[in-house]
């Protein structure tokens, strides 16, 4: 509570924010970009309200395009009245990402919120940020010790984390996906019922030969052209 206070004095804010919400996006090369919203509260993060949204349809490495998407899916809902909106919302990024953000909120009509844009200096360390106040013509810095900058920090750093993990988890499933694809004589519902059988993508690749040869409707020839394609760089 106390950083929230910090935080509501460093935006000359008359109340005390109750929601802050973080966007942050994650990919490699611009392959399976995922963006991720983290939600605090002045008790600390409130994972229930988390979400993550799989990105498509948007030029590879595009984060402008992707961090469009992702907050338009998120605020058209709360224009239609659904959910809560935050008093503060904390991109992660200079003007560019922050005027992104201005636009899909007017896209959709949203009451008006704080918009915080946060950018890495220049050695990229923490305690060098510099902040940008809702249309971006108002910039500053925190001092390195402030709470303030301490609570955008940890919230910036946790959508970095969820989106990171995120994107990791859509990478490896689509490239398992696809590596399972080229087996000859797996198809769709095999595959399917191969992956209910080990209980995911991830405990399929931990299988041993055996293990795969003991699943339903797998010969041995057919798990050893499994294992080989899971197994192969």
């Amino acid at each position: 509570t106390a950083r929230f206070q910090a935080l509501a004095e460093a935006l000359d804010l008359d109340e005390l924010p109750s929601r802050l919400e973080c966007f942050d996006i994650s990919h490699s090369s611009g392959e399976a970009t995922v963006a991720s919203c983290v939600v605090f509260g002045p008790e600390g993060p409130l994972k229930s309200d988390y979400r993550r949204y799989n990105i498509e349809g948007v030029t590879a490495g595009d984060d402008y395009a992707a961090m469009h998407q992702a907050l338009s899916r998120r605020f058209k809902k709360a224009a239609e009245g659904e959910g809560k909106l935050p008093d503060i919302l904390l991109v992660d990024g200079g003007k560019g990402q922050l005027n992104m953000a201005r636009e899909v909120l007017q896209e959709l009509a949203v009451p008006e919120l704080i918009l915080l844009g946060v950018a890495k200096g220049v050695t990229r360390k923490p305690g060098l940020e510099t902040l940008y106040l809702n249309d971006a013509a108002h910039e500053f810095t925190l001092p390195g010790d402030s709470p303030a900058l301490h609570l955008i920090q940890q919230v910036r750093d946790e959508a970095h984390r969820f989106a990171i993990t995120g994107h990791r988890a859509r990478r490896g499933k689509a490239r398992t996906t696809s590596t399972l694809e080229g087996v000859a004589g797996i198809g769709p519902k095999r595959r399917r019922e191969l992956l209910k059988h080990f209980g995911g993508l991830q405990e399929l690749c931990r299988a041993s030969l055996d293990e795969i040869a003991k699943a339903p409707g797998i010969s041995k020839k057919l798990a050893e052209s499994i294992y080989a394609a899971l197994h192969s760089e």
